[in-house]
């Protein structure tokens, strides 16, 4: 099918390029390179775990404040397909000022943000409350000010929860390396 053919493709450059890593922005990527793509000698990774090397090996260390109250979205593909639940979470923690705080449905029992399964693209209209509503809701209850994932779908599907939720500018959904950025104070 169409899937094999774009990985073969894809397997031919890879293979020309001869990487010792991938390192993936996404978990659907992630999980396809790991999971479908049979790369022999290729080490594939999610950024999280690359940026949690590289605060380990003190490559880089943020020393900005950054105050906030920050809850963790465990995105599905990164956290219960694969397994990656404590990088991003190492990776926050890393951040001075940060308060990690905890969603009641994390890690394997985390609520789904849609982004997999094409719903995102789905309007939503008479069929009740979407996952992201519940989950800026839940933000919202926590007292988190800022939502953080390591998903770019999730991250999507949150900002335009807060949007029909009304909690635009009460609450920020960012990605886990923005919340770094700021606190190695690069532009992103």
């Amino acid at each position: 099918g169409l899937f094999e053919e774009l990985r073969d493709g894809n397997l031919e450059s890879i293979r020309a390029a001869a990487p010792k890593w991938i390192v993936t922005t996404s978990p659907h990527c992630f999980n396809a390179f790991r999971k479908e793509y049979g790369l022999e000698g290729v080490e594939v990774l999610h950024f999280t775990e690359l940026l949690q090397r590289l605060l380990r090996e003190e490559r880089i260390s943020p020393s900005s404040e950054v105050r906030a109250r920050v809850v963790y979205h465990d995105p599905c593909f990164l956290g219960k397909q694969n397994g990656i639940f404590d990088p991003p979470r190492e990776v926050i923690r890393a951040i001075p000022g940060v308060e990690l705080l905890e969603f009641g449905r994390a890690r394997e029992t985390s609520l789904c943000g849609e982004g997999g399964g094409g719903r995102m693209w789905v309007e939503g209209a008479g069929q009740g409350p979407r996952n992201g509503e519940l989950r800026v809701r839940e933000a919202e209850a926590l007292g988190a000010e800022v939502i953080a994932t390591a998903c770019p779908f999730c991250l999507m599907n949150l900002e335009d929860a807060l949007k029909t939720t009304g909690l635009e500018g009460k609450l920020r959904v960012m990605d886990v390396a923005e919340l770094l950025a700021e606190a190695l104070k690069l532009e992103v």
